[in-house]
């Protein structure tokens, strides 16, 4: 097994404990790949045992993140920060992965699969927005073969948006919809969006491309689905954008959490999550929901626990 993953090559994974990471490790190893991992928490428990190395970022040593890199083939990036916290800045980020990018150019990666966000844009006054087409640039002029992806609301088991939204109207009898609740999402399946990066590893040549799902649901359409598969009636009231940022902010000192980011409600309510063309992903969030309706929203889901709790 050992010398058949050796000639299918070695990959390199940003965050493959993580929420998709996790899901992209699994058809690697399954598809013959050797496969390592950089991880921001080398402490924590390996899911996958031996078959995963794990290493630090190790951002601030060059020299030791390129050793790391020597012998991988291919480089999938999913290194970001979905909001500020101390340190941890969108332009922290972006620094940090172009080191990772003149890394992998110095080790002998040949080829990467980077994740990126539907619509970035360089001028964009959205700070993630921004920060995820610099990076796309970095990529492009960084000479190795490519594959760009372009997610937009990944839904699934670890899912924390949906999951939320379900606790929410699992408890209570209101559900504030900011503004018209006209604007679109196009969810894809974690399952689809792993396939989709994983599928890459074994292609040629340079791509951009939007990963979502096969359904489009304009906001409200998209709760009130979530509320109809849980079982629960709920009144949907339309507020303010601001009004509703304001109700999260409160959510989030109460659970030490952020439920959602001012960005976030801007990229949301400018369609951004919505780009058009066919779909990449074949799971309908519909399908899922039914299947998983006696557990979504069950717990709340707690982004700062997740990435920012201390390794045990």
């Amino acid at each position: 097994m050992q010398g058949e993953k050796a000639k299918r090559g070695t990959v390199t994974i940003t965050g493959a404990f993580s929420y998709t990471g996790k899901y992209v490790a699994r058809r690697l190893l399954d598809w013959g790949y050797s496969v390592r991992t950089l991880t921001g928490h080398p402490g924590r428990v390996n899911p996958f045992g031996q078959a995963v190395e794990a290493f630090p970022y190790d951002f601030d040593r060059p020299d030791q993140l390129r050793k790391t890199l020597l012998g991988t083939s291919t480089l999938i990036n999913t290194y970001w920060v979905r909001f500020p916290r101390e340190e941890a800045t969108f332009e922290a980020a972006v620094r940090n992965t172009r080191k990772l990018i003149d890394a992998a150019k110095d080790a002998g990666v040949e080829r990467i699969v980077h994740v990126s966000i539907a619509n970035p844009s360089a001028e964009s006054p959205l700070g993630y927005y921004r920060g995820k087409a610099e990076l796309e640039q970095a990529v492009l002029d960084s000479g190795l073969s490519y594959v760009i992806v372009r997610p937009t609301v990944i839904f699934g088991d670890e899912d924390i948006l949906i999951n939320n939204i379900a606790w929410f109207l699992r408890r209570f009898p209101l559900f504030g919809i900011p503004g018209d609740g006209r604007y679109r999402i196009r969810p894809i399946f974690v399952e689809d969006m792993a396939r989709i990066m994983a599928k890459a590893v074994d292609e040629t040549g340079n791509a951009v491309m939007d990963a979502v799902g096969p359904e489009t649901y304009t906001f409200e359409e998209f709760v009130r689905l979530i509320a109809s598969s849980i079982g629960r009636s709920v009144r949907f009231v339309h507020v303010p954008a601001s009004l509703a940022y304001l109700a999260t902010l409160v959510a989030g000192w109460f659970f030490g959490d952020v439920v959602l980011t001012w960005e976030e409600y801007r990229g949301l309510m400018g369609n951004l999550l919505a780009p058009e063309g066919p779909a990449s992903g074949s799971t309908r969030l519909s399908e899922w929901l039914s299947a998983h309706k006696e557990s979504v929203g069950k717990r709340y889901a707690s982004e700062v626990a997740r990435h920012y709790a201390r390794a045990n």
